[in-house]
């Protein structure tokens, strides 16, 4: 398995990477730490060495800057190379900064555009052509309910994000036939811990249990989409947000 998006050990990418060792998987995780240690609520210095020392023989990192055109399919070689093939992707990465009408930044909106959709397409696709099963493969992407409910902070994020979306229909069609299913997550508000005390209050509100979604709840739904009981569902974007309610 090829985990995209791994930094933080609090982050949804890591979630996924213990759950999946615990359950035999051999994986290759790839993240930025440096994109994390640039936004406001800060990086985890330690966090990779620390996971890789957690999960022992079953994981390995590659740091990859998803910028890069190249990285998506040098990561899908190296995943074949180092496990022999390679059955699952499960893409958590995303690029996310304040994109606001009025103060738009075209470099900006393009940075959102390659990493969150490009590098996807990319991805996709090299999964695609080294797939060597008949059945089980797993192409798992990740949105953020921007379909539900206006996003007005971060415009170029919920355009990239709504083009994953998209992704899913459309590579669903052509990677189903080969073997390999193509589902999108949408886990709502995540407690990742990039909100501020404030923040996380008002928004646990908008939930009928009052609490956020954890990275466990994401990484328990893409566990059931690797596994052989969701071989009949593909081409879906899934939104697991425990009765979020974006308005009251």
């Amino acid at each position: 398995m090829l985990v995209t998006g791994v930094s933080r050990r609090i982050g949804i990418g890591a979630a996924v990477a213990r759950m999946f060792a615990a359950d035999g998987w051999r994986l290759l995780l790839t993240g930025l730490p440096a994109y994390d240690d640039a936004q406001p609520y800060g990086g985890d210095p330690d966090g990779v060495p620390a996971l890789l020392s957690e999960l022992g023989d079953r994981a390995g990192f590659v740091p990859a800057d998803l910028l890069d055109a190249a990285a998506p399919g040098e990561l899908v070689t190296e995943a074949v190379r180092r496990h022999g093939r390679l059955d699952a992707v499960v893409a958590v990465h995303a690029y996310s900064t304040r994109t606001e009408l009025g103060s738009l930044d075209a470099t900006e909106i393009d940075r959102h555009l390659l990493v969150n959709v490009r590098a996807t397409l990319l991805l996709a696709e090299a999964f695609g052509a080294a797939f060597s099963g008949d059945s089980g493969g797993r192409l798992v992407l990740f949105s953020s309910g921007q379909r539900l409910g206006p996003m007005p902070a971060e415009l170029a994020y919920a355009a990239s994000k709504a083009a994953v979306e998209n992704l899913t229909t459309q590579l669903s069609v052509l990677l189903t036939p080969r073997g390999i299913t193509v589902n999108c997550v949408n886990p709502g508000p995540t407690d990742t811990g990039y909100a501020t005390p404030d923040a996380h209050a008002a928004v646990a509100e908008l939930f009928p249990g009052r609490r956020w979604g954890t990275p466990q709840d994401a990484a328990r739904l893409v566990r059931f989409l690797c596994s052989p009981e969701a071989s009949w569902i593909t081409g879906q974007v899934i939104d697991s947000e425990g009765g979020f309610h974006r308005y009251r």
